[in-house]
């Protein structure tokens, strides 16, 4: 009886003198249907519980391989900011794609919850955040790939008229002089930067070897440094080459010289020696440098060009040879001209003009004729002067034509395709030139 909890009993006798016991229970069924339902109630919540842990299980599993997409994926962006032209409409909607299935497990791993996590919702909006900055990178792309097509657009017709200037002028057959001299210079034709993609190598001088080796008609030479002085050579098999900067020859501190009024003729490299009055020249072939005293030719930047320094020897090309041009103090600074014999690399004759070197900003050769160009302002240039060596006659004319930049270090006629290459500020430019016909 004591173990009946919360009932009771009571004992007595009735009034026959019986024995008889009272018991009391408080509830006298047993609720087995609570039970069942307690049971019921409690199996769903362990089997959504045991789900509930499944699907947690699933997307820590999923977060950790997101997780590392998420990494990858920032760092794909950051690239892809720092060089978006680089980039296809593919690897794009890639991205894109990638970036839209994070945003959906975040989505899910929201709902699966229930509630509305600060982590949950700093994800969602980086997401969202990388997601609109690709799709601005695309933009940008496509944009950047409109103004390309544009420039070529631009470009397709500068070659034409290019070309039907060429075409339209009087132009004499390559390697002959059979006209009176120079009638006029084209406009500026910018082709690039220099090799060094650096505005800063403001010294430097380019174009084709005036007298090529058979199989290097096409080759083009680059030499550039932020100081008037040589140090390196470029060289390029041809014009698509130069314009990819992917050289098939590079001498580095393998030659030394003062100024930049260099050339390439023959396969030899023309430049003065450095700090000294002498010649040098060096075979592309085979990398040896030969030394040449020059008698009385002053250096050390004595009588430079107007438009730059220590150009105290400036190496020039025409259909009738090499030439160097220079001054001496028994000329009074005045410009000499020699023909040079390249095989004994050494002057061959010598003439003395009435022109001071440094009024000149600089001079080139045509047909055995001395051509000098002055600066008549910021913008433009004047051929002023001209000497003929088969006459020994001298005029001053006047020839003006555009600059792109206001100063030049370089200039220098070839014969091989009688334009005049010319370098200034970084950058390659060249000149076609128009002859009187005779």
């Amino acid at each position: 009886i004591d173990h009946w909890g919360s009932g009771n009993v009571t004992a007595g006798a009735d009034e026959n003198g019986q024995c008889v016991c009272k018991v009391f229970l408080p509830d006298t069924s047993f609720p087995g249907d609570k039970v069942e339902l307690l049971q019921k109630t409690s199996m769903e919540l362990s089997q959504k519980v045991e789900l509930g842990l499944s699907k947690l299980e699933l997307y820590e599993s999923k977060l950790v391989i997101y997780a590392q997409k998420l990494v990858n994926l920032t760092v794909r962006v950051e690239i892809m900011q720092g060089r978006p032209d680089q980039y296809t409409e593919l690897e794009f909607e890639l991205l894109r794609i990638e970036l839209q299935q994070m945003m959906t497990l975040i989505t899910q791993l929201k709902q699966s919850v229930n509630s509305s996590s600060p982590i949950f919702d700093t994800l969602y909006v980086e997401i969202r955040n990388m997601t609109l900055v690709v799709n601005r990178l695309e933009r940008y792309d496509k944009n950047n790939l409109l103004v390309m097509q544009h420039e070529f657009t631009k470009l397709q017709k500068k070659l034409e008229q290019c070309q039907k200037w060429h075409e339209e002028s009087s132009k004499p057959n390559i390697g002959f002089c059979n006209h009176a001299g120079i009638s006029n210079i084209s406009k500026p034709y910018i082709v690039q930067l220099n090799a060094h993609i650096n505005e800063g190598y403001l010294h430097g001088g380019w174009g084709k070897d005036s007298k090529p080796k058979p199989g290097f008609e096409e080759m083009y030479w680059y030499s550039g440094y932020t100081t008037p002085y040589t140090y390196n050579l470029y060289l390029y098999s041809d014009y698509t080459n130069l314009l990819l900067r992917n050289q098939f020859k590079y001498f580095d501190n393998t030659l030394k010289g003062n100024g930049i009024n260099n050339i390439m003729h023959g396969n030899y490299y023309y430049y003065n020696c450095y700090n000294t009055g002498n010649l040098c020249r060096m075979n592309a072939t085979t990398f040896e440098v030969e030394t040449r005293v020059f008698p009385d030719a002053a250096w050390n930047n004595r009588f430079s060009y107007s438009s730059a320094t220590y150009q105290d020897f400036d190496f020039a090309a025409d259909e009738n040879g090499l030439w160097v041009i220079y001054a001496t103090e028994a000329s009074k600074g005045n410009m000499v001209l020699s023909k040079m014999n390249v095989d004994a690399f050494s002057a061959q004759q010598t003439w003395v003009t009435n022109v001071f070197r440094r009024s000149v900003s600089n001079a080139f050769m045509v047909c055995g004729v001395l051509y000098a160009t002055r600066q008549m302002n910021l913008y433009t240039e004047e051929v002023f002067y001209k000497f003929d060596t088969k006459t020994g006659k001298e005029s001053y004319i006047s020839i003006p034509f555009n600059k792109q930049y206001e100063v030049f270090v370089y200039l220098d006629y070839n014969p091989a395709d009688q334009r005049l290459y010319m370098y200034s500020k970084g950058y390659y430019i060249y000149y076609n030139v128009k002859f009187e016909m005779i």
